[in-house]
Order: structure tokens, then C-alpha cells, then sequence
């Protein structure tokens, strides 16, 4: 970020009075770490916060300091608007009236679509908490140790552990410095990775037992069936994802998880060397080379079909 820009986005900031601080729906670790991180330390400076996720917080990380102090829908008076984690408008849900354009969006998707006023996109970044780290220092603002413990939770989870295949030495080096400021990184890791509900168990049964293969291509689907019967609370897949990602033998995993209203999310994993944001960008999503995503209405059968048929090609058009 050039200087100028620097000081501009500080002074209005700094001059707020009421910020709002949103992120994605079916928010993961780095949304609700993200949030909870700006947050935080926005409020340490004194200025009133709302901080929104139209879905809540995920179970898995209401441990996190401030959690409940996320609400689903904005109330009163707001100067700036900051969307964090979003690659589009689209994916923060009806939080912020239509046809408004946010103060500032910061993100690491490689598909993000420039949406608001001050766009500050870094797609060679592993993640948005990782951005903020470096970003809120120079907009003025301290991390202390419920927000660094927020933002190592949004790193850990977006790098499934510091793994992924976009991490590099200065992700392990700001890990590091938030370890500083008193994290506790195996606790932290193991409530966002390891530690699942019984329910959340069932439902990856659920989803393994719908698994497919066909060449080095793989996939599962979860129904709203299959969650209403085990008592699944989420939306998502319980990051059933990234189980199938782990399978040797594949270069993409997909997986289709049917939603109330008529649509069908579809996650797509791939291997180094494949691009899959490409193929979720034909469906409207977006997200990474790695890793992406999109939500598509229609039946769960005809989106799996057709969700298939173009990621065939995609993996035709490379050899």
C-alpha cells in the first residue's frame, strides 16, 4: 500500500466514529478470526464497532474472546463499512442495504471483484487475518492478545494448519509474532482443526458414504436430509472438504452440500498445479487456485452434473 492510500484509508478510519465489520456467510476461521481480530482492535482505539456475520459464529470458534459480541444483522448508526474475507458483495448475505458500496475491502481472493471504495486485495497472501497483521499497524491500531489469538485462529484454519501450498517464510514469521503476544498455537490449532462435535462425525459418515472417484478426480454430497437426521446445526460441510482433500491418489476433490433455499454449495480442493477458482468463477463463486467455491440454485442432481461436466473439461483443457 503507496503511502498516500495509507494515509487516506488511517484518517478515515481514524475520523469514524461507528464502523461496521462484516465478512462471508457460512464464515470459516479466517472470516470469524478476521472480524473478531479488526474488531477487537478497533475497539481498543476507542471507536464503537459492530461486528456482523449474517450466519453467527461457527461452534467451532466460540472460544474465541469477543464471540459473542458478534451479532447477525447491523443496528444504528454507521460511518464506514469494512468487508473482510469476501471476494464479492454477494457473499456477506443481506447485511448492508443493495446498492451500497462498502468503505473498505480488504481480501486475499484472487476473484475479488473490487467492490468498494478502498480495495486493498493481496491474493499472494495466505489469508485475510495474515493481511490484517501487517496492514493494522499502519492504520494505527495495536494488537493485544485476544485479537492476535483471533487472527492466528483465521491463518491457522486458512492454511489447514500452515500446510497449503501458498504459505511461505513470512507467514510462519507473523505466526510467530502473534505467538509473542501470548497464543497458545497447539490449543489455538487443535480448537479450529482437530477438536469436532459427534454431530459434525456423522455427518462427514453421511457425505463418505455418497464418496466417488473417477480417475484422479473425487466427490461426495451431503443433503438437507442427511443433516436434519443426524442434528446437524451449520450450513456447511463440517470441513468434510478437507478430509477428501487428503485422499493420495487426487488431484481435485469436490463436494456438494444442498441448502434449504433451493441452492447447492459446492466446494472444489486441487492439488499444486491446478487452478479450480477458474472453474467456481463459471458458477458465479470464486476464492483461490487451491481452493474455491460457489453456490448455485438448482437441484442437487443437475448442479452435481453439471458442476462435473465443467470440471472434466477443465482437467481435459491441460493435457
Amino acid at each position: 500500500m503507496d503511502e498516500q492510500l495509507k494515509a487516506q484509508i488511517r484518517n478515515i478510519v481514524g475520523e469514524a466514529a461507528h464502523i461496521l465489520v462484516v465478512s462471508h456467510i457460512r464464515p470459516d476461521g479466517d472470516a470469524v478470526g478476521s472480524i473478531l481480530g479488526l474488531g477487537l482492535s478497533l475497539k481498543a482505539a476507542g471507536k464503537d464497532v459492530q461486528m456482523v456475520l449474517a450466519d453467527g459464529v461457527p461452534a467451532s470458534f466460540k472460544h474465541l474472546s469477543g464471540s459473542e459480541t458478534i451479532n447477525k444483522r447491523v443496528k444504528g448508526e454507521v460511518d464506514v463499512s469494512i468487508v473482510l474475507d469476501c471476494s464479492d458483495l454477494q457473499r456477506i448475505g443481506d447485511v448492508l442495504p443493495k446498492d451500497t458500496a462498502p468503505t473498505l475491502n480488504i481480501d486475499h481472493h484472487i476473484t475479488n471483484l473490487n467492490f468498494a471504495q478502498f480495495n486493498l486485495v493481496y491474493p499472494q497472501v495466505p489469508s485475510t487475518a495474515e493481511v490484517l497483521v501487517g496492514l493494522m499497524p499502519q492504520l494505527g491500531l495495536s494488537i493485544e492478545k485476544e485479537a492476535a489469538e483471533a487472527l492466528l485462529t483465521g491463518m491457522i484454519t486458512d492454511t489447514l494448519g500452515f500446510r497449503t501450498a501458498n504459505i511461505h517464510a513470512d507467514t510462519l514469521r507473523t505466526a510467530a509474532e502473534l505467538m509473542e503476544l501470548g497464543c497458545d498455537l497447539p490449543y489455538l490449532y487443535n480448537k479450529a482443526l482437530h477438536f469436532r462435535s459427534f454431530e459434525a462425525v456423522r455427518y462427514w459418515g453421511a457425505g463418505l458414504s455418497t464418496l466417488e472417484k473417477e480417475d484422479r478426480l473425487l466427490w461426495a454430497c451431503l443433503t438437507q436430509k442427511d443433516r436434519q437426521s443426524i442434528g446437524y446445526p451449520g450450513r456447511d460441510d463440517a470441513d468434510l472438504i478437507n478430509i477428501l482433500s487428503s485422499i493420495e491418489e487426487i488431484d481435485i476433490a469436490i463436494i456438494f452440500v444442498e441448502q434449504a433455499n433451493g441452492s447447492v454449495k459446492v466446494s472444489w480442493r486441487a492439488r499444486k498445479g491446478f487452478d479450480v477458482s477458474q472453474i467456481a468463477s463459471g458458477f458465479g463463486g470464486g476464492g483461490h487456485k487451491p481452493a474455491a467455491g460457489a453456490e448455485i440454485d438448482g437441484d442437487l442432481e443437475l448442479v452435481k452434473i453439471e458442476v462435473l461436466e465443467a470440471t472434466r473439461s477443465y482437467l481435459k483443457s491441460l493435457q
